[in-house]
């Protein structure tokens, strides 16, 4: 069974279809939540992962509740802040449904504990660093916990020892999960890149070989940004993409 996994689109309808087209035939689709936020497209793409067949789990996010008015707009960046109260008068009434209807944490078997942020804060922690990662292996049972938030890939390993690592989640690097190890993982960002790679990020999970694999693909930007400058979004939104920051 192959796991298709995807975080924080935040609205970039096109970066979405590049990876769902590039993704190939996956048995299930997960996806770690921020649908929207940022980007100018929130109603395609709820639309676009409604219509999957194979979506399994779609979590919700910080900037899903922001939109929802769960969370208070002043702790969010100008930017942020902004694009937030648009995409809010953007949404159609199913729209808003699917987002308020998310859960904020999936478990899957003894395998796969699902959130956005973290386990121990399930909405908004970035797990940056192996003090962090440290700290959250004791909020969830499983053998991994699947996280977004970050935008940025991530491993950190657990040993039988007690000993956490970070290690590095490059373009198309594989990891077995079966090695007797603990994860927290992250895939990176499918709509808005923050490691200098402004390429769409994804993983693919094979239950069968327990190979996790980390992709970038490019997507075409400058059809996001023609489609925010539409929207009159920020500018600093808008150039950001080109940077992966």
């Amino acid at each position: 069974m192959k796991i298709g996994i995807i975080s924080d689109i935040h609205a970039n309808a096109v970066a979405l279809e590049r990876v769902l087209q590039v993704i190939g035939p996956v048995d299930a689709l997960w996806c770690l939540g921020d649908v929207v936020g940022y980007g100018p497209n929130p109603n395609e793409s709820i639309e676009r992962l409604l219509a999957l067949p194979n979506l399994e789990v779609c979590l919700t996010g910080n900037h899903d509740w922001a939109v929802l008015g769960k969370l208070d707009l002043n702790d969010f960046n100008p930017d942020a802040r902004q694009a937030a109260l648009w995409t809010r008068e953007q949404l159609t009434p199913a729209s808003m449904k699917f987002l308020d209807e998310r859960p904020g944490k999936v478990v899957r078997d003894a395998e796969f504990t699902l959130a956005h942020a973290s386990p121990r804060q399930l909405i908004w922690e970035y797990i940056t660093s192996v003090p962090l990662a440290r700290a959250n292996f004791q909020h969830f049972d499983t053998l991994v916990c699947l996280v977004g938030h970050t935008h940025v890939p991530a491993i950190y390993a657990l040993d039988d020892k007690g000993v956490v690592r970070d290690q590095m989640a490059a373009d198309k690097g594989t990891l077995n999960l079966r090695d007797g190890h603990r994860y927290i993982i992250n895939p990176g960002s499918v709509g808005q890149p923050r490691d200098s790679d402004p390429r769409a990020a994804y993983a693919i999970f094979d239950s069968d070989s327990g190979d996790f694999t980390f992709y970038r693909t490019e997507y075409d930007i400058a059809e996001t940004q023609r489609r925010m400058t539409t929207a009159q979004m920020p500018v600093r939104l808008i150039m950001r993409l080109n940077y992966g920051w």
